[in-house]
This record gives structure tokens, C-alpha cells and sequence, in this order.
């Protein structure tokens, strides 16, 4: 009989479906049972290495918490040396410039050099002298996650204390509060400049979203901001068993990461790479600013903000893997009206003030003299530091991707469970109001703006001068 109108055939094609799904995540093939000897392939085992033995079955919720919570302070405290081997951390800020609501500025540079090594005889040195001499500062390599094995979205410190819902047993975040954005951040709106800081100071959810934003938004993007702030299953943040929470819970918000818009500094794993060992941690960026931006996410490089908010929800928040986002409550948005209106809303989000650029972007020659810090900083941006290449004004961004091939300087190793390897093409990031943004980069590695500096010095080896680099720093805490 013809399968396809057999309906005994359907009926076991799902279940033929599932056991071959689960053999293929949970047991070797027989193929490689059968040769013992082949080798392993460079790829990995499986592309399910994110199916817990929770959702299969194999333990208990409980006696994974338990584990998990034994095994914590073990894990916290090698990302800590960790750190600690790479960074001063000590809170050292700038007495003089803050952010936007006055938080102090971290100042540095904090990556440790090697003995003997100064940042002038570093930048020196040719990038395969400073590989072959294992030279290049380890603050600048690769950072990896926390916990890279498990990963998963992690919330700072500050911010958990403030939302005891996104407390992770298991995990603790890792870079220390003075590093990070002002909590809570301001909120600038592109429609309402003359407003200014439309947060009222306060922490925007579910909760106040309404009262903060009445008469301000129209119902249109209210009903864009609720869906914001409104939480969603992930990948370890659900109502399953598989979960890294206490309790059942209904997920993250979008404005959990992009905290008023902004960020938290939160961070996670980048979803599109396999194995374990090769995915990149992400440091939540900014979106302020998307309406002048054309490329969306770190790496992905998706076209439009609607392409962005659909992914981060059908893919991001469940690490590209669609088996289990079905299990534990995917929720896909509808996109001609859900998704367009948090998009709607994401467009609306304005950089800070920045009172002394013009309206081509960069310093108004009026409120600055011609040898001021500032005024021969910019020069420097614009020329020796090859700084505008990528990012000119008026918003410092080109839109584009670039790989800055930062492995010419260190050699492939394992870093607590991440290889430290190629970063490959990474979004060329707008630095309007990029004193609000620590830490920077991708992945958070480069902690202050003066570790910023000396990271492109090396980089882009453009042998910038002590001088030069304090002002390239003034001019671009004006932006």
C-alpha cells in the first residue's frame, strides 16, 4: 500500500521521528559504534548539546538544583581568578565626567601587561613577534562566559537585586558593578527631545510602563512597549524543569537585557555557532540609536530591527534551538502587528544629549579651543587613530561588518572551557554616547574606554602616542 495514503503509516511517523531524534541527541550512531577506532569529528558530537538530561528524563529537577548549587562557588570564583589574572579591578573612576544620570566613569587602562612589557614597546612590536612571545595582554583576548560550558542569559548583580526573578541558582555575573551602565538608565525619545530623560528615574516593566508613558507614545507603540516588557520563555528562564531558576518562571522581557532601552550589560552566548567550545559570549548592546542603524545583532548582521525582534524571540532566547524552545513555551510573535510595533517603539529610542557636537557631529569649534584636549583628539580620530574608517560621524557607525583579525597576536588556546580562537566580522557599533556603554566590545573584554584605545592601538597598529590617547579619550567622551 502507497504510504502516503496509509493512514496506519502516519500515525507512526511521528513517533518513528522522535526516537530517531533522541538517539541522534543522547547516543552514538551505529555507524560509530560499529567503528570504534574512527576519530571524532572537528565538528562535535551533536548540534543538541543544549538538551538537558532534565527534559530527557534521566534527573530530577531537584537533583540538578542541588548540583548546580554545590558546584556554584567553584565555578564563580575561577571567573573570578580569571579576571583577576587579566584586570585591575579596582573601582577607579573619573571624577570630573559621568554618565548620563551621574554615574562615574570607569578609567584605566585595567588589562594587565606582561612583566617587563609596557604599552609603547607592545605597540612596537610586529603581531607575529608579539604571538610567537605570547605578549598580548590577556585582557584583550577573548572573554568567555561565566560558566561557557552551560551559558546561558546572566543578569548583573545590581540588576538582580532589583529583580530577584532573574536570579540564577546555579551562576553568578562576573564583571564588577563600576563597569557596567547606570542602573536604572535614562530613556531619550526621538519624537520628544524637548523632554528629555522621560524615565521619571525609575526602572521601566509591566508595572509602570503605562503611567510612565501616557500622553507621551501613542496606543500603537504602548501596545509595542508592553510586549517590551512583557516575559517570555527562554532557554533558561521557563515554567519546565529545565530551568535555572528556583521557581517556575514566565521568562525574560526584552527590556530585561536592553534595560530602558538601553542595556544591562547582561550577557549570553551568540545561538548560531557549534560546538560549545567555539560560541562567542555577547555583551547586550544599546538601542539607542536604531533608527540610524542598518545592521542588527553583534554578529548576525540581520537587515532590519523587525528581523531582530523576530530572531531574538523564534532563535536568540533559546540559543538557536528550536527542539527544545517547542518544550519549554516558545511564543512566536505575530509580525505584521506585534513585532512592527516593538519595532516601532525600538526606533524611537534616542542617543543622550551631547551638547557640544554640531550638526555634522563632531565639536562645535565654538565651545572648544584649537589645542584644547578635545579639539586634538578629534583630529587624532579623524587621522592617525584611522578611528573614523569605521565609525564617522555624525552617528560613528559605517553600518558595516569588519573583522579585525585580532588573532594575528595570540595563539588558539582554551580559556575556561571557551577556545579562544578567531572573532570573525563583528558590527561596526555607533559611539554616540559611548560613555554610557562600559564595558566594550562584543563580548564585554574591554572594560574601560581607555583599554578601548589601547586595544585599536595594537589592533589597527596606528603607534598612537601616550598624549595622542588621552585625547582621542576627551573627544570621545563628548559624543
Amino acid at each position: 500500500m502507497n504510504a502516503s495514503r496509509s493512514p496506519l503509516a502516519w500515525r507512526w511517523l511521528p513517533w518513528i521521528g522522535g526516537c530517531a531524534l533522541l538517539l541522534y541527541c543522547v547516543g552514538p550512531s551505529l555507524t560509530q559504534q560499529k567503528d570504534k577506532d574512527a576519530p571524532t569529528p572537528a565538528v562535535g558530537k551533536t548540534s543538541y548539546d543544549q538538551i538537558s538530561p532534565v527534559i530527557l528524563g534521566q534527573q530530577s529537577f531537584e537533583k540538578m538544583m542541588a548540583d548546580d548549587k554545590a558546584n556554584k562557588a567553584a565555578i564563580v570564583a575561577r571567573q573570578l581568578k580569571l579576571l583577576e589574572e587579566r584586570y585591575d579591578l579596582a573601582a577607579k573612576v573619573d571624577k570630573t565626567v559621568t554618565m548620563s544620570r551621574g554615574k562615574p566613569i570607569p578609567v584605566g587602562p585595567t588589562a594587565k601587561l606582561p612583566a617587563g612589557t609596557t604599552w609603547e614597546k607592545l605597540a612596537a612590536m610586529a603581531p607575529e613577534d608579539v604571538k610567537a612571545k605570547d605578549a598580548f595582554p590577556k585582557g584583550y583576548l577573548p572573554l568567555p562566559h561565566p560558566n561557557h560550558n552551560a551559558g546561558g542569559m546572566l543578569f548583573s548583580q545590581r540588576q538582580v537585586k532589583e529583580t530577584e526573578r532573574l536570579v540564577r541558582f546555579d551562576l553568578d555575573f562576573d564583571i564588577p558593578d563600576h563597569f557596567l551602565p547606570e542602573f536604572p538608565p535614562p530613556i531619550y525619545l526621538t519624537t520628544r527631545p524637548d523632554l528629555g530623560d522621560v524615565s521619571q528615574g525609575k526602572l521601566v516593566d509591566i508595572n509602570n510602563f503605562q503611567q510612565i508613558f501616557q500622553g507621551i507614545l501613542n496606543s500603537k507603540d504602548l501596545e509595542g512597549l508592553r510586549l517590551l516588557v512583557t516575559q517570555f520563555p527562554q532557554q533558561q528562564f521557563n515554567a519546565t524543569a529545565d530551568r535555572k531558576t528556583e521557581k517556575a518562571s514566565l521568562g525574560v522581557a526584552c527590556f530585561d537585557c536592553h534595560l530602558n532601552g538601553h542595556t544591562s550589560a547582561a550577557t549570553h552566548l551568540l545561538g548560531d555557532i557549534r560546538p560549545q567550545t567555539h560560541r562567542i559570549r555577547i555583551d547586550t548592546p544599546s538601542l539607542r540609536g536604531v533608527n540610524i542603524q542598518r545592521l542588527f545583532g553583534s554578529k548576525r548582521a540581520l537587515k532590519t530591527v523587525e528581523d531582530f525582534t523576530e530572531f531574538e524571540q523564534r532563535a536568540a532566547y533559546f540559543d538557536g534551538d528550536p527542539v527544545t524552545a517547542a518544550i519549554k513555551g516558545l511564543n512566536v510573535l505575530e509580525r505584521g502587528s506585534q513585532v512592527h510595533f516593538m519595532s516601532e517603539v525600538q526606533n524611537l529610542l534616542s542617543f543622550p544629549p551631547a551638547p557640544n557636537l554640531g550638526v555634522d557631529g563632531k565639536l562645535n569649534p565654538r565651545k572648544f579651543k584649537p589645542d584644547s584636549p578635545e579639539m586634538l583628539g578629534q583630529k587624532v580620530f579623524f587621522g592617525k587613530a584611522r578611528c573614523a574608517e569605521c565609525h564617522p560621524a555624525p552617528y560613528y557607525t559605517d553600518n558595516s561588518m569588519h573583522d579585525l583579525q585580532a588573532e594575528r597576536f595570540y595563539k588558539p588556546h582554551m580559556i575556561n572551557g571557551m577556545l579562544a580562537g578567531h572573532d570573525g566580522p563583528i558590527k561596526t557599533f555607533p559611539l554616540r554616547g559611548i560613555k554610557d556603554s562600559p564595558p566594550y566590545l562584543h563580548d564585554g573584554r574591554l572594560l574601560t574606554l581607555e583599554d578601548t584605545v589601547e586595544f585599536f592601538n595594537l589592533i589597527l597598529e596606528t603607534q598612537l602616542t601616550g598624549e595622542e590617547k588621552k585625547q582621542l579619550i576627551a573627544f570621545m567622551r563628548q559624543l
